[in-house]
C-alpha cells in the first residue's frame, strides 16, 4: 500500500476548518481514482498537527495515477483555500508488520 499524508497545522478557526473540510474537501478527495481508503485523525500533543488526512492506494502506480488525476487537482486546489498556519504533504510506502 502507498499513502499520501496531509497534515494541517493551527487553523485560524478550528471548528469552521473541520466542518468545511468534512463537508467540502472529503467528497473531493473521495472522488480521486484508485483511492482505497481515506482516514482523518485529530492528533493531540506537542507539535502535532490539528488534522491529519491519509489517502491510501493499493500500490505506487495507483498513487501516481491518483496524484495526476483531475480529481486530485480539484482536491489540491481546495486544500489551498483553508486558513491554516502551514500544511505538510508527503507520500510513502506503508509496511505492515
Amino acid at each position: 500500500m502507498h499513502r499520501l499524508t496531509v497534515q494541517y497545522f493551527d487553523p485560524a478557526d478550528g471548528e469552521t476548518f473541520l466542518a468545511d473540510y468534512r463537508e467540502r474537501h472529503v467528497p473531493l478527495a473521495q472522488a480521486i481514482p484508485g483511492l482505497d481508503r481515506l482516514t482523518l485523525t485529530t492528533p493531540r500533543g506537542d507539535g502535532a498537527p490539528y488534522l491529519q488526512a491519509e489517502l491510501c492506494f493499493t500500490n505506487r502506480d495507483a498513487l501516481k495515477a491518483g496524484l495526476s488525476s483531475p480529481e486530485m487537482g480539484a482536491a489540491a486546489a481546495d486544500a489551498e483555500t483553508y486558513d491554516v498556519a502551514r500544511k505538510v504533504t508527503f507520500t510513502g510506502e506503508v509496511e505492515e508488520i
